[in-house]
């Protein structure tokens, strides 16, 4: 069946308190999809951010990000107050969000939340934490270790606790009660806000496309608590780390730094860590995105230590394999493939194997060539954006194309004017073949650069772009359904 939906993170819905939630106004933004006509809510990956604040680099493959936790929920409970979260400090402005001021007055706040819950006395907060047991009580001790450690990473613990010697735990466990029931019930909340908000969607017509990093950041719960899954040193140190090797865009290749897995264990195991990890994600999302796909076919491993991605060689991945256990085990599940970038035909053969449709991006198509990304190239099983997260906004990356470009775009697109390209991307992408179609809000909203969400391998300024208040119109839901409609999606 055709239909279209929205790519916008959480964290870009306009909020009270310095980023996007699980509010009220995200509850406003499906009703705006609804009203638009939409089917399709893509969001980013939900973990715990960490350096950087990518979601790409999570504290956790399973725990929730306590910054998405509504306040004014908190409120209504009476375990805070309007005026406390009025007079905290969330930065100063509405468009952008704040990280450092997030990670020092956020928690502050939640902790006095959980003083005043009674939270220990909530029987569903006993059930939640009886039923998610086998990764969320290694979690809330890590993050209570974290914290009594000043942050720092892990690796960087004294030996007994960096290699998890039982003795050191139980006096931990002991010794930080108090703050391990503080991150079990973050989580709580996170999965009660989070399910509602979902629930909502869904009654509503609306499915949520979700998105998992396919590596597990180096300084995790996952890496901490199953070295087994990695290929970790003795001491806990990488053997070597994910990236991709250098071309047209980066002399050096990447180097994201991710521990690589273990895949014989995995497959000994019968890939019973990636069955859980995916029948999690599966109640998370309605449909699931999976980064980096290629990299089950083939991945790139890079020398723990160097500091580009140079140095690296391609190691064989479990292939169909792990995607033959999910079948056998899960049965059939809404998957979207990942395949942006060098694709071989190796890796083409295990995305028609599997049957998960794959991306194609209008914003990569127009080089000069017969590119697959253009349109009239497109088989039904696929999802075409006009751009993703790691993109420009459509219209930053017209004016960002050389003369030669522009006038093909223009004239693919059959508009005349470059301040008409993201409407004629957009009938591009909804006119094509392609099942489903994805735009980021950005360029419904026809905004330049300042709205880009990521410029890959840099830190400092992603992440960070949110609506404000009033960008969402009767006039522009009515424009998209109408546009919808004429393309029967």
């Amino acid at each position: 069946m055709r239909k279209s939906g929205v790519l916008l993170p959480v964290t870009s819905i306009p909020s009270r308190y310095g980023i996007g939630t699980f509010s009220r106004e995200a509850y406003e933004f499906v009703d705006f999809l609804k009203k638009a006509g939409q089917k399709l809510w893509q969001i980013l990956p939900l973990g715990p951010t960490g350096y950087g604040d990518s979601p790409y680099q999570s504290f956790s493959t399973f725990a929730g990000n306590p910054y998405l936790i509504d306040l004014e929920t908190l409120i209504e409970k009476g375990w805070l107050t309007a005026k406390e979260c009025e007079e905290t400090d969330w930065g100063g402005s509405e468009a952008y969000v704040d990280y450092e001021k997030m990670y020092f007055n956020r928690f502050p706040l939640l902790k006095l939340a959980c003083e005043r819950s009674g939270i220990r006395q909530d029987p569903d907060f006993a059930a939640f934490c009886e039923e998610n047991d086998r990764w969320l009580s290694d979690y809330a001790l890590f993050m209570a270790l974290k914290d009594s450690h000043g942050g720092a990473a892990f690796v960087e613990w004294e030996k007994p606790l960096r290699m998890r010697e039982e003795a050191a735990l139980e006096r931990c466990k002991k010794e930080l009660e108090e703050e391990i029931v503080f991150w079990k019930f973050l989580q709580f909340l996170f999965w009660e806000q989070w399910t509602a908000l979902k629930a909502y969607a869904n009654d509503n017509g609306i499915s949520i496309v979700g998105d998992i990093p396919i590596y597990v950041a180096y300084d995790s719960a996952d890496t901490w608590a199953h070295p087994e899954l990695f290929c970790l040193e003795e001491d806990r140190l990488p053997k070597a780390v994910a990236g991709v090797p250098p071309d047209a865009f980066s002399a050096t290749g990447q180097l994201w730094g991710n521990p690589l897995y273990d895949w014989d264990y995995h497959r000994e195991t019968g890939y019973a860590w990636w069955l859980s990890r995916l029948d999690f994600c599966s109640r998370l999302y309605d449909v699931v995105r999976i980064d980096h796909f290629r990299g089950f076919e083939a991945y790139f491993s890079i020398p723990y230590g160097d500091k580009t991605a140079v140095n690296g060689h391609w190691e064989k991945g479990p292939d169909y394999d792990l995607f033959a256990a999910m079948k056998k085990k899960l049965g059939k599940r809404a998957v979207i493939a990942e395949d942006l970038g060098v694709i071989t035909p190796p890796v083409r053969r295990l995305i028609k194997r599997t049957g998960f449709p794959g991306m194609k991006v209008l914003q990569f198509a127009f080089d000069g060539a017969d590119s697959e990304y253009l349109p009239h190239n497109y088989e039904k099983n696929c999802i075409v954006y006009t751009g993703t997260h790691d993109n420009q906004t459509t219209l930053a990356w017209y004016e960002e194309q050389g003369q030669k470009a522009k006038r093909f775009i223009r004239r693919y697109l059959r508009v005349k004017r470059g301040n008409e390209v993201p409407r004629g991307m957009i009938a591009a992408a909804f006119s094509s073949a392609a099942d489903t179609a994805v735009i980021p809000i950005q360029d419904w909203l026809e905004l330049g650069r300042e709205a880009r969400i990521n410029f890959p391998s840099t830190l400092g300024d992603n992440w960070k772009w949110r609506l404000t208040k009033g960008q969402l119109t009767d006039a522009l839901a009515e424009e998209m359904r109408e546009m919808t409609e004429l393309y029967m999606r």
